[in-house]
């Protein structure tokens, strides 16, 4: 993703923490912590999200879209600023946020196949401090897979990340729209296409973008209509099938755990620990001497 941003001298505008190296697609996140200063910053192809982490409040000084604000900004407290227009902050303070950058060309496609939009049309509106309890959810889950560094959560990611395209669309773009309902679930035989479709891809990774197309719909509503018809989200049940074919090589084969860890598709040895454990209450290792 094609990004300019340029930090004024003073400040070196560098993340604590970010999602660059973890091959998420369509969304990046990044941890700031910064001591007072200024910052000039502009994104030709991202929308930015900023939600402030600040233990206590930040005096701000915004300049966005043609408009200035100044005001303090608290934790929970959010900006919005749109592709391609130019920002400028100055603040007291130290400061402390979560800043999600997504795709333009992304939320064009959540537009049109979740929403029946027409992308060409699309134009999301600036926002300088609001308070959005779906935003701040999100956000606070991405900044969980964040600091863990959960490699093996692309599939988690992905719906994460379409939820957040839709309700900016919803709520925040200039032509709404009414999201179409689609109710009962998948019908059995899509159902057990996509189940067959995991069940024979657990080595390989599984992008949410894959189930979506093998029944042409849009990535939204496949997760929608999949926890629908089984109780529980793609990321979730791929999980658990990971796991279930790591008990059967473990009980059934002696085959180093790093390469069971590689078979069931997890990136690494302490991968396949850590979702084993939470998922059976042991490590790997106890369980095939169990």
């Amino acid at each position: 993703m094609k990004t300019t941003a340029t930090p004024q001298p003073a400040t070196t505008c560098l993340p604590a923490l970010s999602s660059q190296d973890q091959g998420w697609e369509n969304i990046l996140v990044e941890q700031f912590q910064h001591p007072s200063g200024e910052c000039k910053t502009h994104y030709s192809d991202q929308h930015a999200i900023c939600l402030s982490l600040a233990s206590r409040p930040v005096r701000f000084l915004q300049i966005k879209g043609g408009k200035t604000h100044s005001s303090l900004y608290g934790k929970g407290d959010i900006s919005i600023t749109p592709a391609h227009m130019p920002f400028f902050a100055r603040w007291e303070g130290d400061d402390h946020y979560l800043q999600i950058r997504i795709a333009s060309q992304f939320i064009q496609s959540v537009a049109k196949e979740a929403l029946e939009l027409n992308p060409d049309q699309l134009e999301l509106l600036p926002e300088f401090r609001t308070r959005d309890p779906q935003i701040e959810a999100i956000a606070m889950l991405l900044l969980a897979e964040l600091q863990q560094k959960n490699l093996g959560n692309k599939l988690y990611i992905a719906s994460l990340s379409n939820v957040l395209a839709v309700h900016l669309l919803r709520q925040y773009a200039t032509t709404k729209s009414d999201l179409p309902i689609y109710e009962g679930g998948l019908p059995e035989r899509q159902l057990l296409q996509v189940l067959e479709y995991i069940h024979d891809s657990l080595a390989q990774e599984i992008k949410l973008a894959d189930l979506a197309a093998l029944l042409d719909i849009s990535q939204f509503h496949f997760s929608h209509l999949f926890k629908q018809a089984i109780g529980i989200a793609p990321y979730q049940y791929l999980l658990q099938q990971r796991v279930e074919r790591a008990k059967q090589l473990l009980k059934q084969t002696d085959q180093p755990i790093i390469d069971i860890a590689f078979l069931c598709g997890f990136n690494s040895h302490s991968h396949l620990s850590k979702q084993f454990r939470q998922l059976t209450g042991m490590t790997p290792t106890a369980f095939r001497t169990s």
